[in-house]
């Protein structure tokens, strides 16, 4: 029998969607815990930092770990900005209904054109991170215990990966919310556990070797090397807008999805740097990390540490992980695609705004997500070095989609916009988003940098700008030319207004009597 409670509740957020001018089309099934850890996972700090921990230490030694707490710091302002504007615009879309709300649908259309693209780019990178586990995990030993993967196991993991979390996120919100679950107790054991047993004992380095180079600054001074290990720290913070993401799936999400996106950079901010300092602590051989001679670290220091069969075990805790990111990533990219399309703002829009009867989802946005996938892991088997420069083009689009958004919350404020959901910053509003965007333009300006390593060819050194240009440029045309955003007749630009509206009815879920009638509803 159904919770009274939870019947009003979700009635309640019906009609507030419905003011906002859309119908109630998914289901509600998403609640805070489930919704913290689809942000939390699709963050993932173990993923993370198992993925970028050799490269970090090779780039500029152990101090690398101080680029975690400054992103951290950073990403934690650019949460709270976000916690605003989905708290008024609890919309399935994420970042694209924010745009689209705060300015325009043309704004709102670049926008999504970018982060679509990252996000689909961070199903790869995520799936072929999980290969050195995989492989780790079948064929490591005790003798060669960070073994990496070959090209073609990575191909073969990477497509076996994304095909059971898209099969998984197939049968509907539900089987997402218990693998969400399931994989965040997972992790915090896994970080928790191991971090605490490799730190009481199991260490081998003193602590002031996260001020100690270990030789990475070269004859040209450190600064150079400890820039660019900022990636450490920058690719880590990426997936709390995912909460956003299904805002229509998940119960009084206009309070719940802030304090859920908050928690995500908090929580998984801590367990990062947990796990870090642990590794680090505990590698029986850290020199031989940092000069890269050891290729797949952290199962070397499990191994010395907790033998093969806990070895195994983390393992598999790591992997539950990985396949657990790989479907939040999934999810968000079908919501977007999802609610772009409902919009009539995507190629094809009819076909990618449908709805599954049975497990109410956007099926055929979720498989439009993993299309591009499947082409980039072939990239990757005939150029296995490009992965990082990937990943880094991944993360410079997900970072200028988002300050897109902070540039659009600093726009209505000027135009006289005081946030009215149920979070708010008040008189802090305007400091904590012009020092989200201060942090936001240095992280892009990080990310956006060459290689350096010279003996690359120029396109392979500023792979990741020259990526991103390529898909800035090219929707910039087809929006041009085509200009989807005609076609639609979605609300945009009312930040303002629909601020005003709420206070006067004076909560930021109004009952259905208090629907504007003449605002057109969007199924």
């Amino acid at each position: 029998m159904s919770d009274p409670r939870t019947v009003r509740e979700t009635s309640s957020d019906d009609a507030y969607l419905r003011t906002l001018g859309y119908e109630e089309r998914l289901e509600r099934s998403v609640s805070l815990w489930s919704n913290f850890a689809l942000g939390f996972l699709y963050l993932s700090p173990l993923v993370g930092v198992i993925a970028l921990f050799a490269q970090g230490l090779t780039t500029a030694g152990p101090p690398v770990v101080w680029w975690i707490i400054i992103a951290a710091g950073g990403q934690y302002l650019v949460s709270l900005v976000f916690g605003e504007v989905v708290s008024q615009y609890p919309i399935a879309g994420g970042l694209y209904q924010w745009a689209r709300r705060l300015w325009s649908g043309p704004y709102a259309w670049m926008l999504s054109w970018i982060y679509i693209a990252g996000v689909i780019i961070g199903i790869t990178t995520t799936a072929l991170f999980s290969a050195d586990f995989v492989a780790a995990l079948l064929h490591g030993s005790a003798g060669d215990p960070g073994a990496s993967s070959s090209p073609g196991e990575k191909f073969l993991i990477a497509i076996l990966v994304t095909v059971v979390g898209l099969l998984l996120n197939a049968t509907g919100s539900k089987t997402l919310a218990r693998i969400a679950r399931v994989g965040l107790a997972a992790e915090l054991a896994g970080i928790i556990l191991v971090g605490l047993y490799l730190l009481v004992f199991e260490r081998h380095n003193s602590v002031s070797v996260f001020f100690d180079s270990m030789g990475t600054g070269g004859a040209g001074g450190y600064t150079a090397p400890f820039l660019a290990s900022a990636l450490v720290g920058l690719l880590l913070f990426y997936g709390f807008e995912a909460c956003g993401e299904v805002a229509e799936e998940t119960p009084d999400p206009g309070r719940t999805i802030p304090r859920s996106m908050q928690l995500t950079v908090l929580v998984g901010g801590a367990a990062a740097l947990f796990a870090f300092v642990g590794y680090v602590l505990a590698a029986p051989d850290l020199k031989g990390i940092v000069s890269g001679d050891i290729s797949n670290p952290v199962p070397a220091i499990l191994q010395s540490s907790l033998g093969t069969a806990g070895t195994k075990i983390f393992l598999v805790v790591a992997l539950t992980s990985f396949l657990a990111c790989v479907m939040g990533q999934q999810a968000a990219a079908s919501r977007l695609i999802f609610s772009f399309a409902r919009d009539d703002m995507f190629p094809r829009s009819t076909w990618f705004s449908k709805i599954s009867p049975k497990t109410h989802i956007p099926v055929n946005a979720l498989i439009a997500a993993n299309v591009l996938p499947f082409a980039l892991y072939v990239f990757v088997y005939y150029s296995p070095d490009s992965l990082f420069r990937i990943a880094s083009f991944q993360m410079l689009a997900g970072y200028f989609a988002f300050q897109m958004v902070v540039v659009a919350s600093l726009r209505a404020r000027a135009k006289g916009w005081r946030p009215a959901g149920g979070f708010s910053l008040g008189r802090a509003g305007w400091a904590v988003t012009i020092t989200a965007l201060a942090y936001g333009i240095f992280a892009m300006i990080m990310l956006a940098k060459p290689s350096g390593d010279s003996g690359l060819a120029f396109y392979d050194r500023w792979i990741s700008l020259i990526g991103f240009l390529v898909v800035a440029l090219s929707g910039l045309i087809y929006l041009l030319i085509a200009k989807p955003y005609r076609k639609s007749d979605a609300p945009e630009g009312d930040a303002v207004e629909m601020a005003q509206r709420i206070r006067t009815v004076g909560h930021p879920r109004p009952t259905v009597e208090s629907a504007s009638p003449e605002r057109k509803i969007h199924g």
